[in-house]
């Protein structure tokens, strides 16, 4: 049964890869965006990485994403961001793309599925110290994945810092998007309509968060780039 599970979740992690665009996404042509082509190429030839394709998301909320060796922008980026902004979500991307998180990231969410099958398995039997371990194990490991996780989109901020041509344009973008959630967490917790209330985020707030704060991000990159500053005067 263990062995099932591993090619099922094996077989799943394929066809999800192989089918990672929705209808709401389309390729962006070059001449539709060429600063935005010609930057994410640059950006890529510094990565050391292919040049990613590039598709818009429609969808009005503020979003971004990446996978295989592609980058998704939602059309919200584009209404609530600079353009210099827009470089600085899409060199995170490319971080994550540099890093293989594209590949990493899916082999570690649907291992925790894997867990839990074992764990299951483990349940059905009469020895305790196999039912106590198997609980102990699913812990751990969704302890070390939320871990996982905050760590790599630290690393692609790192990263992005070093491909950009003016780093803070990652930490200006993440102030935007800070500013443009927060305010409409505002506007929801309050009884009046929003402008677009068709297009609200479900706000959640949970322990269980895969992704490091704005502030946290926002700080490091702060004492990053005070870092790359410093090295760059002693050269």
């Amino acid at each position: 049964m263990t062995l099932l599970s591993t090619l099922v979740l094996v077989a799943i992690y394929f066809w999800i890869t192989k089918n990672s665009l929705k209808k709401g996404h389309t390729v962006l042509k070059y001449e539709e965006m060429p600063w935005l082509y010609d930057a994410v190429a640059r950006m890529a030839k510094k990565a050391n990485i292919k040049t990613p394709k590039i598709y818009i998301l429609e969808d009005y909320i503020p979003n971004a994403y990446s996978f295989g060796n592609s980058i998704v922008l939602s059309l919200g980026l584009f209404e609530v961001l600079q353009e210099n902004e827009i470089l600085g979500v899409a060199a995170h991307e490319v971080g994550h793309i540099k890093n293989k998180d594209t590949l990493l990231f899916p082999i570690v969410s649907y291992g925790r599925y894997w867990m839990m099958t074992l764990s299951l398995l483990l349940l059905l039997s009469t020895n305790v110290h196999a039912i106590l371990g198997s609980l102990v194990l699913c812990g751990l490991y969704e302890a070390q994945r939320l871990r996982f996780f905050k760590e790599r989109e630290f690393l692609a901020d790192e990263a992005a810092l070093h491909i950009l041509d003016r780093p803070f344009d990652l930490k200006d973008a993440l102030e935007e998007i800070k500013y443009y959630e927060d305010l409409r967490i505002k506007v929801k917790e309050s009884a009046l309509p929003g402008i677009e209330p068709n297009i609200e985020r479900k706000q959640k707030r949970t322990f269980m968060e895969t992704h490091p704060s704005y502030d946290e991000r926002i700080w490091k990159i702060l004492i990053e780039v005070g870092a790359l500053e410093i090295m760059r005067k002693l050269k």
